[in-house]
């Protein structure tokens, strides 16, 4: 091998061309879509050629701006929710082959291209063809629903209606719960009855949630409550909705500082309080693989959840209207083709 000529990289099947497109956030509130190089997949790694990106909200705060945050982030970053076809793989790789159809846990995925290693990659069904694929929050979802152990004849309380809330509300229904949606939005309740809640709550008066709720359970309150916000409120009321020895599972992401609890309340009910974030990347794959078995067989719809779709040179588009949340809106999902 000459002194000038590429150092080889552990792949089978690279494609000849090795341009593609990503998104890049220069700035708070500024994308701009740049012609780079495709990654290589290492030795346990898988390159994939992405359909589409599923649009976080942690992506909001970035977005945003914080001090925490350095700028112009790596191009295609913030993307993780992704999938797409193998398009090469590295030499140690035989879970796939070229051509698979997957999704994954990535970490650049607002480009055309993303790799990943394979404990971060399931293979997709030929039955799940042409449909969008967003692992990473379908499987969050069987994950949070799992630890939240949701039993026949439990009544469940599901605070905030977003797309995770909506995807745990049919997973409660199908075990067999009485679900009570609350969300500050009417037509994200309407989502919820659709999925089968039994009952929806407008979340606009702390006190009247409270007496609805007691009411409605002959004032014990919920066996579970899950809620699905991220925000003080959400997280004060749903420890007011849990019943004396009842389950409260945080489910929201917290990511905008600290927390206030009431310990006195805990203390007294004596809750059993679940952080269902997973950080296992085992966990992950199994979650991730038990959501398409669910999405298969009709167990888990996210379908009518996908509202808004956007090419990725509209990026700011979505993470716009992923921070502002109007009316209509549950997920945006960025399609590369």
């Amino acid at each position: 091998m000459s002194a000038d000529a590429p150092t080889p990289v552990a792949e089978r099947a690279a494609p000849v061309v090795w341009q593609m497109r990503a998104s890049v956030i220069a700035e708070p509130r500024r994308v701009e879509v740049q012609e780079i190089a495709k990654p290589r997949p290492r030795a346990t790694q898988v390159l994939v050629r992405l359909d589409g990106c599923g649009v976080c909200a942690s992506n909001i705060p970035p977005w945003e701006g914080k001090p925490w945050f350095n700028y112009p982030m790596a191009p295609g970053a913030l993307g993780h929710e992704s999938w797409g076809r193998v398009e090469a793989v590295g030499n140690d790789v035989a879970e796939f082959a070229p051509g698979d159809r997957v999704a994954m846990i990535s970490n650049n995925a607002y480009a055309e291209y993303d790799v990943a290693d394979v404990n971060a990659v399931v293979k997709l069904p030929r039955s799940l063809d042409g449909e969008a694929f967003p692992a990473e929050p379908l499987g969050c979802a069987m994950n949070i629903f799992k630890r939240a152990a949701v039993q026949k004849g439990h009544t469940v309380a599901i605070v905030g209606i977003g797309f995770l809330g909506a995807l745990l509300t049919q997973l409660a229904t199908a075990a067999g719960a009485r679900v009570i949606a609350i969300s500050r939005r009417e037509f994200a309740l309407q989502f919820a009855r659709d999925m089968g809640a039994a009952h929806t709550i407008p979340m606009d008066d702390h006190h009247k949630i409270i007496a609805e709720v007691k009411s409605l359970t002959n004032d014990k309150f919920c066996d579970v409550v899950i809620e699905a916000v991220g925000k003080q409120w959400p997280l004060d009321i749903s420890g007011e909705l849990t019943r004396e020895r009842g389950r409260l599972v945080v489910a929201g992401y917290h990511q905008d500082g600290p927390r206030q609890v009431s310990m006195q309340l805990w203390n007294w009910r004596g809750l059993d309080v679940i952080n269902a974030h997973e950080r296992d990347p085992a966990i992950y794959l199994q979650g991730m693989r038990e959501a398409v078995q669910a999405v298969e067989t009709g167990l888990l719809d996210p379908r009518p959840l996908y509202t808004h779709r956007f090419p990725l040179n509209q990026l700011d588009a979505a993470l716009n209207m992923s921070a502002e949340r109007p009316e209509g809106f549950m997920k945006a999902l960025i399609e590369m083709r």
